[in-house]
């Protein structure tokens, strides 16, 4: 029997004209250590082969500049970690404006819980499971509208996340009423960097870019 791997239809996408690129595998410069430890001044994470790495316990990292609704694309890779077990497997996130967690995990031929790839953490599993195999590129597309107010600051819509993991819809329009668990800010109002997250686990991350979108009336 031969063996089919399939690859995502968005794997390797080229940033539009209009995308800000915030990594094409030379170097840090969109980034910044999301918390400044003791004796670390800079992003300790690897960089090789146009990716960068996750070094376990080095800290998470952010984006210098902060966003509002976007349309986010990254590329990212999950080690082969066979000893270990749930979430010490794998593990990583991406928070949008640091505040709402799309899950990274490696989740393979697992149930696909809020917590696994592709949930929103704690707040929704995905519709699908469509996490490949560890050491295996996968991709994911996020579009994302920002929590709305009135005037006054009263709230009247959460966040929306649509997620698309390897070309297939997972999250339609999720809603996460609040930032999700862990989240770095757990402030709603103003804009807000990408947030990569270093879980203790060696995820790799490549070809991440964004689109900004013009605000949308909820």
């Amino acid at each position: 029997m031969e063996k089919t791997i399939r690859l995502s239809p968005t794997l390797g996408a080229k940033p539009p004209v209009n995308a800000v690129v915030l990594f094409d595998g030379k170097n840090f410069d969109q980034w910044e250590p999301a918390k400044k430890m003791p004796g670390v001044q800079k992003i300790q994470w690897l960089l090789e082969n146009g990716a960068m790495e996750v070094k376990p316990r080095t800290g998470s990292i952010i984006t210098k500049k902060k966003f509002g609704d976007v349309k986010l694309h990254l590329e990212f890779r999950t080690p082969f970690m066979p000893d270990a077990r749930g979430q010490g497997r794998g593990n990583s996130g991406v928070y949008l404006q640091g505040r709402y967690e799309v899950q990274i995990l490696d989740s393979y031929g697992l149930q696909g819980k809020d917590n696994e790839c592709g949930g929103i953490y704690k707040v929704g599993k995905p519709l699908v499971n469509m996490c490949a195999p560890p050491t295996q590129w996968q991709t994911y597309d996020i579009t994302f509208r920002a929590p709305r107010f009135k005037d006054n600051g009263e709230k009247i819509q959460g966040a929306l996340l649509r997620v698309l993991h390897n070309g297939v819809l997972i999250q339609d329009e999720a809603e996460a009423k609040g930032p999700t668990t862990a989240a770095p800010d757990n402030t709603e109002t103003g804009p807000g960097g990408i947030y990569l997250q270093d879980h203790g686990n060696p995820v790799q991350y490549r070809n991440i870019w964004l689109v900004e979108l013009p605000p949308a009336n909820p």
